[in-house]
């Protein structure tokens, strides 16, 4: 585990922060490529990125302070001051699915106002999600956060005591759910472009990004760590989290959609304006 990669005098570079921004930067430039190839201006890409990157980091730390309000009790400006109140610059907490909810919102709106073809750009950009989710939790990885819970076998990590991950757990072998997720939104990027070879109806990756974000949300969750306050059914086993109560709403929706415009498109229909 490497929370901070090298170390400048006062400056550090943090993994998390690092891989965060390797994420965002492809990201783009795979976008814009993308855009191009469904004639798609690199500019209204570039700008719908902004849109995209800033809400990511908003929706995130969003949720999370929702879950976590006891943490900022008598010193709220730690919620949006990165200068923390410990002296501690940067804000650390994030909550992965709330940035997703709220750039999939904002970039609707956006699209919408500008009277763009939403579904188009949805195609362009999803399966770049799936390779930041992947490079960015390798971050979340070496910073020790996002972690699982306790387990045996060849696959468990002891984390050292100093990180997030160790704190919690001193000593014991637990999931690398970080990893577990790398590894599945890379299997999902390479296959959504395998998928993007041949074409499809507007839409199509994007009703297949809430099925698979869901389902894999879903599942990796079991493994993964999480405080009571995120529990919404407790009494199943480790109990049904909030993000995974989300994720089953985004596979059925996903399907939904899916079947629906998929069955609109199979009759000849030309894909509703969006």
């Amino acid at each position: 585990m490497h929370p901070v990669l090298f170390k400048l005098g006062s400056f550090e570079l943090r993994a998390y922060g690092f891989m965060l921004a390797i994420s965002f930067l492809l990201g783009i430039y795979l976008a814009v490529r993308r855009g191009k190839a469904r004639g798609i201006e690199a500019e209204k890409i570039m700008d719908l990125s902004v849109i995209i990157i800033i809400c990511s980091i908003v929706g995130s730390r969003i949720m999370y302070v929702l879950f976590h309000l006891d943490e900022f009790a008598g010193h709220w400006t730690d919620t949006f001051n990165p200068f923390q109140s410990d002296g501690q610059i940067g804000i650390a907490g994030l909550t992965m699915l709330g940035g997703v909810i709220l750039a999939l919102v904002a970039s609707l709106l956006y699209l919408r106002v500008k009277k763009m073809p939403v579904l188009k750009f949805a195609d362009a950009i999803i399966p770049i999600f799936f390779l930041g989710e992947a490079i960015t939790r390798i971050g979340c990885y070496l910073n020790g956060c996002c972690y699982g819970i306790p387990c045996h076998g060849p696959l468990c990590v002891v984390f050292p005591p100093d990180s997030p991950a160790g704190a919690m757990y001193q000593g014991v072998g637990i999931h690398p759910a970080q990893l577990y997720t790398s590894f599945y939104a890379l299997a999902v990027f390479i296959i959504l472009l395998w998928i993007d070879r041949k074409p499809r109806f507007d839409g199509y990756l994007l009703y297949l990004f809430l099925i698979f974000y869901g389902l894999g949300r879903f599942i990796i969750d079991f493994f993964r760590y999480y405080e009571d306050s995120m529990v919404i059914m407790p009494s199943l086993g480790k109990g049904i989290s909030l993000n995974q109560g989300i994720s089953f709403v985004f596979i059925l929706i996903g399907i939904v959609l899916y079947y629906m415009h998929g069955r609109w498109a199979g009759r000849g229909h030309s894909t509703p304006a969006a």
